[in-house]
Formats: structure tokens, sequence, C-alpha cells
């Protein structure tokens, strides 16, 4: 007689939702991996190196009866809206009772998307995923390194695992333990229980390299717990700062079989571990004019000035002219700038190639701390502004897309060396140096590089440059929290009043 086959709902909705962003992300921003067909879509899902791939690999392999439901992701941005929120809930509830009540599932959320509604908007979802399969069946979830966790979201999943490594390389890896995970609780081999403690301290995103100290060795030791066969899971999420919620913050979360005592002292001890480290998490960095001024003195190229201010994974505008201006200013030379640029990219299209280019560019979102910036050139090249990521980097996100776009060679030059401005009608994160290569730019050929993140570009861009700067610039990712209102943090939290 066949043994059988466990049916396991997969599912995914992530947005990283910028509460200081004052453009909403509606339903158009989201996109969608769903066919009429169940084994297409999970051919489709098990592309990449996503935590969902690692679901759709592991599930099929162990055996399970994977039933895809509902994969939605949009760009880092501004607040979800309450219509987007409520319609991207209703697709993932109906779809999980639509048939019978499956034995479990498999949900990977960010753990930091915010509505006006609810601020910890993870935790309403799970709230309503339980609601709709009930206490008993197994649910186990993801979450992004820069989850805000909730005590109510450790409560309501019976486990919760979330990326150890930043820039996220891992992401495959941990969708491949939460489905081992959820196929041993399945099968009777083990009791999940979890444990999670909350640092009162705010991990700066600047500090959140896991490659290097102090998160290093933190990180480190994770990874270590999960070599004992009495711990399924260890996780320590730094947080994300640029949502105004009670749980900002980090979280380590420990998931033992059967041994809540286990789990709480080892959740503890890494807790302890990050709060001994305040004193080395401090800001330290140069402005836009320092930065630039000091790029264009160097004998190392190319040099990556990371303009943290415009972390587009951190949902900021794509269009912020700090550094452009300073890069104008100073009359550097051999520097490549990417902006999202709509209204640019169509006066680019109507010029066409070889034509004349003269406009403002950047600073025209709703949410843009700078001005535009005029500048003056020749439209270089267009492009339709897709591209394929084949290697692991940030995310695991395989298949891109910038929109139409213009790249423009900048006239200001005073050498042989190219200035050259890349124009996007689609707002973009700097995870994949395809970026620029899809439109004719090589990075290893340009001095200075500008890119909009703070630590996650660090996996495309550090094997092609000689240094990378991070730079204080204005933006709705800035680096300092004083340049924000908390209003919903639980009070206590130390590092919400630095001053770089």
């Amino acid at each position: 007689m066949r043994a059988h086959q466990p049916r396991v709902a997969v599912a995914s909705i992530m947005h990283e939702s910028n509460s200081f962003n004052a453009q909403p992300t509606g339903m158009d921003a989201f996109s969608f991996i769903q066919s009429s067909d169940d084994r297409s879509t999970l051919s489709a899902w098990g592309r990449g190196n996503s935590e969902v791939a690692g679901f759709v690999e592991e599930g099929l392999e162990r055996g399970l009866d994977l039933i895809p439901i509902c994969y939605a992701t949009a760009t880092p941005s501004g607040p979800v809206s309450p219509e987007a929120f409520e319609e991207l809930t209703r697709r993932l509830i109906e779809g999980l009772k639509s048939g019978p009540t499956p034995d479990g599932v498999l949900l990977a959320l960010h753990g930091a998307m915010f509505t006006e509604e609810f601020p910890q908007a993870d935790e309403e979802i799970l709230r309503r995923v339980r609601a709709a399969i009930g206490k008993q069946t197994p649910l186990v979830v993801t979450h992004d390194f820069h989850a805000n966790i909730s005590p109510a979201v450790v409560d309501l999943a019976d486990v919760l695992i979330t990326y150890q490594q930043n820039p996220h390389t891992d992401t495959k890896q941990r969708g491949i333990k939460a489905a081992a995970i959820l196929t041993r609780m399945l099968r009777g081999g083990i009791r999940p229980v979890q444990a999670m403690v909350k640092p009162p301290i705010l991990w700066n995103i600047v500090h959140q390299n896991t490659a290097a100290e102090p998160l290093r060795a933190i990180t480190a030791a994770s990874m270590e717990l999960e070599q004992s066969p009495r711990i399924l899971a260890a996780s320590v999420a730094c947080g994300y700062q640029y949502n105004d919620v009670p749980y900002v913050g980090p979280s380590v979360v420990v998931v033992t079989d059967g041994d809540p005592a286990l789990a709480q002292r080892e959740a503890q001890t890494l807790a302890d571990r990050m709060m001994k480290c305040r004193d080395q998490i401090r800001l330290n960095m140069p402005d836009a004019a320092t930065a630039v001024a000091n790029a264009i003195a160097s004998d190392c190229f190319p040099i990556a000035l990371f303009d943290v201010g415009d972390n587009v994974g951190g949902g900021s505008t794509a269009d912020e002219t700090a550094l452009l201006a300073e890069l104008l200013r100073q009359n550097a030379n051999g520097w490549v700038v990417a902006l999202f640029d709509p209204e640019a990219v169509e006066r680019a299209k109507k010029a066409g190639i070889g034509g004349s280019f003269s406009a403002p560019v950047g600073g025209k979102s709703r949410s843009s701390f700078t001005h535009s910036v005029r500048i003056e050139g020749v439209v270089r090249s267009l492009h339709r502004g897709t591209f394929l990521e084949p290697a692991v980097r940030h995310g695991g996100q395989r298949y891109w897309d910038m929109g139409h776009c213009a790249v423009i060679e900048e006239r200001t030059s005073t050498s042989d060396d190219l200035n050259l401005v890349l124009l996007t009608s689609l707002r973009c994160s700097p995870f994949s140096l395809h970026q620029l290569l899809s439109c004719g730019i090589y990075p290893e050929n340009q001095k200075i590089l500008i890119v909009k993140g703070t630590v996650a570009p660090r996996a495309a861009y550090a094997p092609v440059t000689k240094a990378i700067q991070l730079v204080d610039t204005p933006g709705v990712t800035a680096a300092n929290p004083r340049h924000f209102t908390f209003r919903r943090a639980r009070p206590g939290i130390a590092g919400l009043d630095v001053d770089i």
C-alpha cells in the first residue's frame, strides 16, 4: 500500500514597506507567478534561488503533494494600500479554503509589511491564515532578515525561520530547511517549540552586513547552533528601521525539538551578545560632498559609493540626486548613476539614439528629499529593461524588469572616461550587475559607481570594485533615525536617537 502523501499548501506574499515613504503601494505594484496548471506553476516557482524555490525543491524531493496557492511580490516601497492588502489576503485565504484543509502550510512572508490599519501586517496575515486552517494544521513560516517580528507571529506559527545572511544569499537554503522541518512534523518525527527574544536595541542597517563584525560572529553562532540535533533552527533577524511599528528592531528565534527551556536559553544568549555590541554599531559615514571628493582623489578604481538615503531595497524613491549633483559640481569623470525617472525616459525615446538630451532628472517623486538635476548629453542607447540574474544574489530573484530604459552619455567629462546616467521607468533594486550590463554599461570600466543601497548590493558589486563606501545621503532610507519620527515604537529601544 502506498504511503499517504501529505498535502501541503505553498504560498508567499512579500513586501518590505517603508512607512516613511508617502507613496502607497497598490495592487498594480505586485507581480504574481501563477498558471492554471499546478504542475506548471510549481515549475515556475521552483526556478531561481528564493525561499519558495527551496519549498518546492525540498517538498518534491521529500514526496509532499504541493498545492500552489499564491505567490505575490513587489519592490520595497511605501505602505501597502488597504485595498491591496485585502485583495492579497483574500487570494491567499480563498486558495487555502478552495479544497480540503491541507495537512500543512509553507508560507513565505517578509516580516516588514506595513499598512496604516495593520502596522505589523504580516502578523495579521498569519492571524487570518491560522483562522482558515485551524489550530492543529502545522504552519511553517519564513521571514526576511529585516523582519520586525512581533510575539504574536511566533505564537501563530509552529515554526518561524528567517534568513541568516545579509546580503541574502541563503534564501533558498532557508526555504529548504523550512520544508524539511514541516515534512518531519507531518511524519511524526519531531515536535517543534520555539522562543523569541527581542533585544531592546535598534541594529542600524549600516551594520547589518553578516560578513563583517560585529554581526559576523553572532551569525556564525546561530549557524553553529543548528548543528545540534536538538535545535531545529536558529535565526537572528536584525529588523527594518524604516517601519514605525511597536516591534521594530532585531529578534532572535530558536526552534527546538520539544525543549522550550533550551530554546529560551539559546535565544537569550544570542540576544545578550547583540546588546553587548552597542558601542560597535555607531554611525560614521561621509556626506555626499566628502565621499565624491575622496573618490575623485582615489587611485583605486572602480570605487562604489553606496547611496544609503536612496536604498531602493529599503523602499526608497530611487530618484534622489545628492550624489549626482556632487559628481557634476566637482567635475568627476568616469561615473555611472541609475535613476528612476519615467518622464526623462520618454524624453530620451523621443530624441532617439544619438539624439541630444537636455532635461532635469531625478528628484520628482512624492517623497524625494532632493531636487531634479539638469544633465546635458546624448542618448547613447535605449532598452526594454528586462534582464536575468543566474547567480545567487541578494534575495534570490532571477527575473528583473526596469521598464523602458535610456542611457545618457553626459557631456561634462574632461577625459576619455564616460559619464553615464541610466534612466529607468520602473524602480529597480541594484542587486545584480546585469542591471548595468544589460544596458551596455561595464562597471569594471568605470571609475565611480553610484549604487542605491546599503548592504544588499555587496553580493553583486564587491567582486568588481576595489572599494565600497557607504555615504550619508538624504532620503526615506537615511541611516540616522533622527531623520524620522517614531510614534508607535515601544519605549526603551536603544539607538532610535542616534546622531552620525
